[in-house]
Order: structure tokens, then sequence, then C-alpha cells
């Protein structure tokens, strides 16, 4: 995965297994935090990342034309940066990745999963509160 620096906007490849971690710019040596939004994922990458990290991570199933995932974007954003570090939030456009979609069994949007070491934990259909979605996480770790 590519993530810019902030302080001198040098792009660094970042190993999906390290997302959750803190770095290093490769130029400019200021710290690169641990992912604080979601990230918006194809279907390779999200393989390498759930294949590979060892924190939870929540998948938000949505489209574009659908007002209730457009309704939970700041939640989903909300949960991404109050759990950078303890885990990873990826978002799957259900409308360009439908066969990663339909590996989930998704039919409704918006849709959440949680893994675990690659391994489904927690499932839910509808709009939530980022609470909620943090508590899952929390959950996650915990097993």
């Amino acid at each position: 995965m590519i993530r810019r620096c902030t302080s001198c906007g040098r792009q660094n490849r970042i190993p999906a297994a390290r997302l959750s971690d803190a770095g290093r710019c490769g130029g400019c040596r200021q710290p690169i935090g641990p992912v604080r939004e979601p990230l918006d994922v194809t279907g390779a990458e999200h393989d390498e990342i759930v294949g590979s990290t060892r924190v939870p991570v929540l998948i938000d199933f949505w489209a574009e034309w659908c007002g209730p995932c457009k309704a939970a974007a700041p939640e989903v954003a909300r949960a991404a940066a109050d759990m950078s570090g303890r885990a990873l939030v990826l978002k799957v456009d259900t409308e360009r990745e439908p066969d990663l979609a339909a590996r989930y069994g998704v039919r409704s949007i918006p849709s959440f999963v949680v893994l675990k070491d690659g391994t489904v934990v927690t499932r839910h259909v509808g709009v939530v509160a980022h609470d909620r979605l943090e508590g899952w996480l929390e959950q996650a770790a915990r097993s």
C-alpha cells in the first residue's frame, strides 16, 4: 500500500501487515502513524490486508447510490480514527467489487463484517453508530 507523508508529501510503500503500525517517512524521517481512515480497497488489496494483518478488520460494504451507506460513512470514518493502531477499516464498493461482496454473502447494504485472523466474527446489515462498530472490533481483538 502507498501512503503519502503529511510532512513532505513523499509516497511511502507500507506493507499491508504494517498498516496498523507507526513508522517513519523514507524521505524526511518524520513519523507516519497507523492508518486513521477507512481504506477503499480492491479485491486483491483486501486479500493482502486480511491475509497479513495482526489486528481485527472491519469491512464496510457500500455503494455510491445508497443513501444509508452515505449516512453510515461518517460513523465508519470515526471508528477508523478511534481504532487507529488497534484495527483497520476497509471500504468495499459493491458495484466495483461484486465478486468480493458475493464471497461474503452480502445481499443488502450497508453491510458490515468484522474479521479476526481472516475469520468472520461479526456480521451486521444496516446503519450503526461508531461506538457499536468499535465495540465489535474491541470484542474481536479480545477473542
